[in-house]
């Protein structure tokens, strides 16, 4: 079998050092055998107007993804109480391709713990409607879309946004997945 190569998605590309970000992902798809192939567009022209560098990028990350044999996404709440709506987009589409999907998250909270927390602090935009209470670190239908359970941090303690504690975990497990089809 060919190396499995694996898209990664996240928000990491938001980070000030997302380009070292890229390459350590890369580097750590390496030490298990597989290919990460990281959603950062470096070769592009960040100078082009706007409308068109987000359209360049949306078209070099499909590209990207159609290369990908499977997803292994970051999916560490983002500016909220849930992942990062970019990232759950191009979870769906390989949900939609039909090839497999991993994730993990830094964070040790459940949704509800979160959502509840964000609501206190800002208060609720939409008083009277639950929140999704499963235990699901997530939306039931993310946790429910990952071919092995969500990797989230054994110990119960959250970890910084840009740890790769957690996803080198993720990412050993997926290794020994494909090791196994």
């Amino acid at each position: 079998m060919a190396v499995p190569k694996l898209y990664l998605a996240g928000p990491d590309v938001f980070l000030p050092h997302a380009a070292a970000m890229a390459q350590a992902k890369r580097d750590l798809c390496a030490a298990h055998g597989l290919e990460g192939i990281a959603p950062f567009n470096p070769n592009l022209d960040l100078n082009r107007p706007a409308a068109e560098l987000w359209r360049a990028i949306y078209a070099d990350d499909l590209r990207m993804m159609r290369e990908s044999d499977a997803i292994l996404a970051n999916l560490t709440p983002f500016r909220g109480a849930s992942a990062d709506a970019g990232t759950l987009v191009e979870l769906g589409w390989f949900l939609g391709q039909g090839k497999p999907v991993f994730g993990y998250s830094n964070s040790a909270q459940n949704f509800a713990t979160r959502a509840g927390a964000q609501i206190e602090a800002v208060g609720d935009a939409l008083p009277g409607l639950i929140i999704e209470d499963f235990g699901c670190a997530d939306n039931l239908m993310i946790e429910g879309s990952l071919s092995l359970p969500l990797t989230l941090p054994a110990d119960g303690l959250g970890r910084p946004f840009d740890s790769l504690e957690i996803f080198e975990i993720c990412l050993a497990r997926v290794a020994d997945w494909f090791r196994r089809i």
